[in-house]
């Protein structure tokens, strides 16, 4: 069993780890270039900033992909720890440094499937990794003891333990990870100048496509560098795609009815498309997502709001799989979409009905694919309960 640990980096998710470790008992020390976001990072009950006494049973290697073989090599050289694990989002590279300067016997390739759009140790938090997937790309030199620690700590976290080829690794986050970061970039940065009054037609679904952007330019900068072949294999595939949908688009914009049938044609199919393949995303029981019905509320802009009806849903034992929101600073309220079971909905609408919560009935079966956009908000019953 594990007893002590060492995270090197205490960023985000050095942080969290480090977190959910020190919250199971494990005694964690902090290790940063930057001391202050170790002693940050300590403040919030880490663990104790510093090199421990002894090593310690598993290190964990929060630094960039291009970094991790060199820290991995110094810290063995110091006798760190027992066993190492590196959390970067990029495995082949790192293997190949591993090889080439350390001990790849303690060593194991990690990667949790999480993060947040904000970076740094204060946004850490140890539930980050619960109920994820993190992903360990062992090689032919792990050994047994190593491994077994690694899924100790993926244990601790509360994810699920996924085994993977590093490269295979490589070409899933491609697409999963990597492609859709540069592509919430590219689609932020049409709003570089976008006039004030457009930027306050922004609702929730350009907030979806642009959440990620705000992730650390320089973080990012490393990963598309450690993983350039396989994203830019992705984006060549996704060019092709909006090559096509650019033509249909000029298509529909002329007056010829052939021009148009076929560019309506290859949009369908696009949309069409789109929709199959966010079939395919698992929901949090792990199976893809088949549809479902909405139930849609409408809440006020008070604090703890959202909590008082996602309370009130708990109460009712009725199982939720997605929570949207559309939230609207004008009108200062905001329409939540719960997505559930198609049987459950009329029971559900009429009991939050009963809690005094302003519902829209009639809920429409969610889209194979995603939850349905907000439409018209209908305040069917007495005013929203607040916290």
């Amino acid at each position: 069993m594990i007893s002590t640990a060492a995270v090197v980096g205490t960023g985000l998710i050095g942080t969290s780890v480090a977190l959910a470790l020190a919250a199971k008992g494990v005694r964690v020390h902090l290790l940063d270039l930057d001391e202050s976001a170790a002693r940050t990072a300590a403040s919030l009950g880490a663990g104790t900033v510093g090199r421990p006494a002894a090593p310690v049973d598993i290190a964990l290697l929060a630094v960039p992909p291009g970094s991790v073989g060199e820290v991995l090599a110094v810290q063995q050289s110091k006798g760190l720890a027992h066993s190492y694990m590196d959390v970067a989002s990029v495995k082949s590279g790192p293997v190949g440094d591993v090889a080439a300067l350390g001990d790849p016997a303690s060593y194991i390739g990690g990667h949790p499937m999480a993060g947040r759009e904000l970076s740094g140790p204060l946004a850490a938090t140890a539930a980050l990794f619960e109920g994820r997937s993190w992903v360990l790309t062992p090689t032919p030199d792990t050994t047994t003891q190593t491994l077994n620690r690694a899924l100790e700590v993926i244990a601790l976290c509360g994810a699920v333990p996924v085994v993977m080829d590093g490269e295979a690794h490589d070409r899933a986050v491609a697409l999963v990870s990597h492609t859709p970061h540069v592509v919430a970039a590219l689609m932020a940065a049409r709003l570089q100048h976008m006039p004030d009054d457009a930027t306050r037609l922004a609702g929730q679904g350009l907030r979806d496509v642009i959440r990620i952007a705000g992730g650390d330019p320089n973080l990012w900068g490393d990963i598309l560098d450690a993983n350039a072949a396989a994203v830019a294999d992705v984006l060549a595939e996704l060019a092709d795609d909006l090559s096509v949908a650019v033509t249909a688009l000029r298509g529909l914009a002329t007056d010829s009815t052939d021009v148009r049938a076929e560019g309506m044609m290859h949009v369908a199919d696009l949309l069409s498309r789109g929709c199959e393949g966010r079939k395919r995303i698992p929901t949090k029981h792990g199976a893809p997502l088949r549809g479902g019905a909405l139930v849609r509320v409408l809440i006020g802009d008070q604090p703890g709001e959202l909590a008082s009806l996602l309370a009130t849903v708990a109460d009712l034992g009725i199982n939720v799989e997605e929570v949207t929101i559309d939230h609207s600073p004008e009108d200062r309220s905001g329409l939540v979409e719960l997505l559930v079971d198609t049987g459950s909905t009329v029971r559900m609408e009429q009991r939050l009905i009963e809690y005094g919560w302003r519902v829209q009935q009639g809920s429409a079966p969610a889209p194979q694919g995603r939850p349905a956009p907000a439409g018209r908000l209908l305040a069917e019953a007495a005013p929203a309960a607040t916290a």
